[in-house]
């Protein structure tokens, strides 16, 4: 069992930053790769970035140049870095996981950008 809260979501203007958080608890040793998705009202939910245990990182191109993901394995957390925000980038953002074939998802925290 993996528990995963997010936190750093609010309301910012287009060319601003946010920093989420995505802090891990539970049977957390054996994590591996640890991703941030999005979705928006009335989309899919998509991925945005994912991390590797050994730092290896994937980016959606919308998102790629202006978000970094990291993690720090001493605090069981992974942090999403999102720079020059967007008004597309509004929506719902989700830390995910997946341990032994098994997805484990967050409540989510929200991200507006006002234009």
């Amino acid at each position: 069992q993996v528990q995963l809260v997010e936190s750093g979501g609010g309301l910012v203007q287009a060319g601003g930053s946010l920093r989420l958080s995505c802090a891990a608890s539970g049977s957390i040793f054996s994590i591996k790769a640890m991703g941030w998705y999005r979705q928006a009202p009335g989309k899919q939910r998509e991925l945005v970035a994912i991390i590797s245990s050994g730092g290896s990182t994937n980016y959606a191109d919308s998102v790629k140049d202006r978000f970094t993901i990291s993690r720090d394995n001493a605090k069981n957390t992974v942090y999403l870095q999102m720079n020059s925000l967007k008004p597309e980038d509004t929506a719902n953002y989700y830390c995910n996981t997946v341990l032994l074939g098994i997805n484990y998802w967050g409540k989510g925290t929200l991200v507006t950008v006002s234009s």
